[in-house]
This record gives C-alpha cells, sequence and structure tokens, in this order.
C-alpha cells in the first residue's frame, strides 16, 4: 500500500472508530503494515490536519489516536447537539408519523381512532418540522385533511422510497422493545419532532 493509500485508510479507519485506537489496534486493522510505518503515515495525517487549518484535528489521547473537532469550533458543536437533541422523536411522535408512514394518505380522525387520543397537537409538530405534509382534503362531510410523509421523512429514517419502510411486523417487534417508562426527548413544550 502506498503511502497517501496508508494515510487514507487510517484517517477513515479512525473518523469511523469514534475512539482512540492505539497502534497495536491499528496494525491489527492492516494486517501486514510496519507499526512504524503507521506512525509515520500517523504523524504526516496530524500534520495535514495542522497546516490546512481545518476544523478537525490528528489527537493523541488515551494511549490512541482519534480524530477530534478543534477547541475553538466548541460553540457550533454546542449548537448542532442543541438542534440534534431538539429533532428527536417523542413515542407519541413516533406512533402518529408511523401511522401516517403505514396508512397515508390518512385523516386526523383516522390516526386518532388508531392511537385513542387526540393527536392535534403531534401533528401540528409534525407538521412544523416538515416530516408529514397535507396532501389534500378528503371528500364527504368537514372536508378533513389528509396526511401524508415528505421528502424529509425519507431522508431523516435514511430510506430510498416508502417502499423501503419495514414490515409492519419488523415495526410492532422494534417498538414493543421501547420501555414504556423511558421517554424518547421531548422538547419543553413540544411534544415531537
Amino acid at each position: 500500500m502506498e503511502e497517501h493509500e496508508l494515510t487514507a485508510v487510517l484517517e477513515a479507519v479512525l473518523f469511523v472508530s469514534g475512539e482512540p485506537m492505539s497502534l497495536e489496534d491499528l496494525a491489527e486493522v492492516l494486517e501486514g503494515t510496519d507499526s512504524e510505518r503507521i506512525r509515520q503515515a500517523l504523524e504526516h495525517l496530524r500534520q495535514n490536519y495542522e497546516s490546512a487549518g481545518r476544523g478537525l484535528q490528528m489527537v493523541e489521547v488515551a494511549g490512541g489516536y482519534q480524530i477530534a473537532t478543534r477547541p475553538e469550533c466548541s460553540p457550533w458543536i454546542r449548537s448542532l447537539e442543541k438542534i440534534k437533541t431538539a429533532t428527536r422523536l417523542s413515542r407519541s411522535g413516533l406512533e402518529t408519523l408511523a401511522i401516517v408512514a403505514y396508512k397515508q394518505p390518512v385523516t386526523r380522525g383516522e390516526i386518532e381512532a388508531i392511537r385513542g387520543v387526540d393527536s392535534a397537537y403531534v401533528l401540528k409538530t409534525l407538521l412544523e418540522r416538515r416530516i408529514v405534509k397535507i396532501v389534500g382534503r378528503r371528500e364527504g362531510l368537514g372536508r378533513p385533511m389528509i396526511y401524508g410523509t415528505t421528502r424529509e421523512f425519507l431522508q431523516y429514517f435514511g430510506l430510498k422510497d416508502l417502499s423501503e419502510l419495514p414490515a409492519l411486523k419488523e415495526f410492532k417487534e422494534v417498538a414493543e422493545t421501547l420501555p414504556e417508562h423511558e421517554p424518547i426527548h421531548e422538547p419543553a413544550g413540544d411534544m415531537t419532532h
């Protein structure tokens, strides 16, 4: 393996690991590569990050090597963490979203009949987050709005299209593994994402 390839592989491995990796661990991953050669490639990688003035750095910490953000970027990283936390779905949000995803197009009344509780607030929040959209109105008494999922829904769950949704049986099995008493984060004043 050439030097630039070795450096690229080390960068990828350190990035994916998410935790410090010792020289021995890296040598095990890169079977047949001399430890001294790995050490030189790590130093080259560290210098590349340093000289480019990038937001990432390669550090030696806790007996290993790790790719980490630069301390001067911490205000933005904290801001990102707040956003990520605020975008988690509550259990009620997941229930409502599952009904919309599997039964769409669906009315609020149909959602509430399945859930057994008022879903106005949850739907409002899902609409604000653009995970659900109004796709029209049903004919008949009151012409209720009908809901469906959005492109953002597909992106949020990493789906190419709705055909990639897991079978309802699989979804139910996963839902049953969620502890009843452990809420999925619900930001203050907001029931869902």
